[in-house]
């Protein structure tokens, strides 16, 4: 029997400001996955990479003549699936087209409805992409595997029942398809660590978080599973013999959250004297550090670091269901700082019944913390979170317009607050100027930043976020 055929495809292009580009990794865990079952001859295209215009894109698919595609989006890049999809189904009409990613997460079976794919896979999409396969190619029928969303021949999309189980040992999927990539092409570009041009490969070491914080997607579930130390660490040795790099950026939500684990992986990189810098730029939850434990990363190669306040208000706190401890939050950020990591903090401003008074008790938290950058983004309601049915139930005129799929996280201007949008974008530009208008901040960024002869390459940032709105809203 020859071998499947599958082409994985990352849909959307990178944004002239805030173009942040990492490897993909869960396609390429979807890649080692397949070929530890399958005998498969795989393909990746990140059309990110290279901004590769979508009807280069599908030529490439049809040269290559795959029996399935995954296309793997994110719900900003979800603008090209349709034209893409549609194009590929017309050169290429037998093949087995599938969707997958944090888009399908949130927007379920709509994510068919423009498109010409034949299947959506919510969540993870290991076992749900092996068992596709089995039942495609086994004459069975996409409705023979729980979960997924399908069109039948009629067009209908349809539901599955039940839901496949999720990946419990980590431990057990292969190290990412990392032959399937060019790496070295993506040293070129920003990653989601904002320290440009550098070398660098990135890990994804846990998935599943158990907080119920309202504006977050459930894509891996409340249950927090997480590679073992070992498992990291091997994984870090061989990529470092593989490149000769030394830069890792974890990419996981929670590193942090399993305290053994983390001691144990400090320990490991100690014992086999691996010489590391360590990146976190999804963030840490900052309040359940133990003592020793940013001391411990520090000496592992911790130099940067993000941490995620969301809001400075202890009632917003409790509404959004952070519940984030304030003041050890400041703790931790000045412990981490005082060694000399750089420090880049989250925060979000509007949430529903947020006052005026509120919004300022963020500004003020932010800039009274030791952080050395802060990104003050606009709370946005993305479809099946519970901030989205909230507003739903509330305020739903305050949505109807918002186009989720062809946008950038920083640049939305939805307002579900109880402030008129005035109000609220004013304390948005005001954040930044408050924040970076400082002198010892300044000092201690030029201090601490990794590269800070480059830092000029986010002078259009800044200017995007200082102006936001400022002229769009005299137009209304």
């Amino acid at each position: 029997m020859k071998p499947l055929r599958i082409l994985l495809l990352n849909v959307g292009y990178r944004p002239l400001v805030q173009p942040a580009l990492t490897p993909p990794l869960g396609l390429m865990s979807l890649a080692s996955y397949l070929r530890s079952k399958f005998k498969v001859d795989i393909r990746l295209i990140n059309q990110k990479l290279n901004n590769i215009p979508n009807d280069k894109l599908v030529q490439k698919v049809v040269d290559f003549a795959p029996d399935i595609i995954g296309i793997g989006a994110i719900t900003p890049t979800a603008q090209h699936l349709p034209y893409v999809s549609r194009q590929i189904k017309k050169a290429l009409p037998e093949v087995l087209i599938l969707i997958g990613g944090p888009h399908v997460s949130a927007f379920g079976g709509e994510t068919l409805e423009k498109s010409d794919a034949d299947a959506a896979i919510p969540g993870e999409g290991e076992i749900a992409f092996e068992e596709i396969i089995n039942s495609h190619f086994g004459g069975g029928s996409l409705g023979d595997v729980p979960g997924i969303y399908w069109k039948d021949t009629s067009g209908e999309i349809i539901k599955n029942p039940g839901a496949l189980p999720f990946i419990q040992d980590l431990d057990s999927v292969p190290f990412p398809a990392y032959d399937l990539i060019d790496l070295p092409a993506y040293w070129k570009h920003q990653s989601m660590v904002n320290v440009p041009r550098r070398k660098y490969f990135s890990l994804f070491t846990s998935r599943g978080c158990p907080y119920n914080c309202i504006y977050c997607h459930n894509v891996f579930g409340k249950q927090c599973r997480q590679q073992s130390a070992e498992r990291v660490v091997d994984e870090i040795q061989f990529l470092q013999k593989q490149y000769n790099v030394n830069d890792v950026e974890f990419l996981d939500d929670i590193f942090n959250f399993n305290h053994d684990r983390l001691a144990k992986f400090c320990d490991l990189v100690h014992k086999r004297n691996i010489k590391l810098k360590i990146a976190f730029p999804n963030g840490v939850r900052t309040d359940i550090f133990k003592e020793g434990e940013i001391k411990a990363l520090v000496d592992a190669g911790l130099y940067y670091s993000s941490f995620a306040l969301e809001s400075g208000s202890p009632r917003i706190q409790k509404f959004i269901r952070k519940n984030l401890n304030i003041e050890k939050f400041l703790k931790q950020v000045e412990e981490a700082a005082s060694f000399g990591v750089f420090c880049n903090g989250f925060a979000m401003l509007g949430f529903p019944t947020e006052t005026e008074s509120e919004l300022q008790q963020t500004i003020d938290v932010a800039c009274k913390s030791k952080l050395h950058a802060t990104s003050f983004f606009t709370v946005t309601p993305f479809p099946n979170t519970d901030l989205n049915r909230l507003v739903l139930e509330t305020c739903p005129e305050k949505i109807k317009n918002v186009n989720y799929k062809d946008m950038e996280y920083a640049d939305i201007a939805v307002n579900v607050s109880d402030v008129s949008d005035e109000i609220l974008f004013s304390y948005q530009r005001k954040a930044n100027r408050s924040f970076y208008f400082n002198l010892n901040r300044f000092v201690r960024i030029l201090r601490n930043h990794p590269t800070p002869h480059l830092l000029p390459l986010y002078i259009p940032i800044f200017l995007k976020r200082i102006t936001k709105e400022l002229f769009s809203l005299s137009d209304r």
